[in-house]
């Protein structure tokens, strides 16, 4: 469903909340009940109406945010936000490494030789590859990463793995933005990637850690 159905729909399941419209049949827009059971007084239908519409305005404003949340969920985001894309970003003590679309650092695995990826299963839960969405067959070049080194691999389980120069690219799970908690780790197979396509091994500085 587009995104346009789908708030159509949530406009549609608001306005099913109103009364009926003939006043001798309120519903429960127009009488309560004490616990007991003792039914109250009718409101007025002026004053249930009001009542009634102000409701029904309440039920589609949570409805139509849920609904953005809801498109939000389903990727729905700015181009710019794109975690696909790559970018470049200046690290005390590294230089100018690859970041993905939202800043975290991106990771070769040394035994992946410039080659298909060999970080699979528990592997690829700490160090998730850096892959593409359904139907995406390129990543981003983003200003200052070369586009030319910029390409793709083919995971075993079929999706693509974006790749720069030739090493698949990983993400970690124990980064922030702008951190760089990766570098070195697994006994020296992790390192991050310069923007000139050479593996980075250069320490980081504490203040990113």
């Amino acid at each position: 469903m587009s995104e346009l159905g789908v708030l159509l729909a949530l406009h549609d399941s608001a306005a099913s909340f109103a009364p009926s419209g003939d006043p001798g049949d309120l519903g429960f827009w127009s009488s309560s009940r004490e616990p007991s059971g003792t039914p109250q007084p009718r409101v007025p239908w002026h004053a249930n109406d009001c009542v009634s519409n102000s409701m029904k305005r309440s039920v589609l404003s949570i409805l139509t945010v849920s609904g953005l949340l809801l498109l939000a969920g389903c990727g729905v985001s700015k181009p710019g936000a794109r975690s696909y894309a790559l970018k470049a970003t200046d690290i005390q003590g590294l230089g100018r490494i690859l970041v993905d679309g939202a800043g975290y650092s991106l990771y070769v695995y040394l035994p992946d030789n410039q080659g298909p990826s060999r970080c699979v299963s528990v592997c690829a839960e700490a160090w998730p590859p850096l892959v593409l969405p359904g139907g995406v067959q390129n990543a981003i070049a983003g200003p200052g990463v070369d586009a030319a080194l910029v390409g793709t691999t083919r995971r075993s389980n079929g999706s693509l793995q974006v790749t720069y120069n030739r090493w698949p690219l990983y993400l970690y799970i124990d980064d922030g933005r702008g951190q760089v908690n990766g570098q070195g780790e697994g006994m020296g197979a992790w390192y991050a990637l310069s923007t000139s396509g050479a593996v980075d091994r250069q320490p980081v500085a504490s203040s990113n850690s």
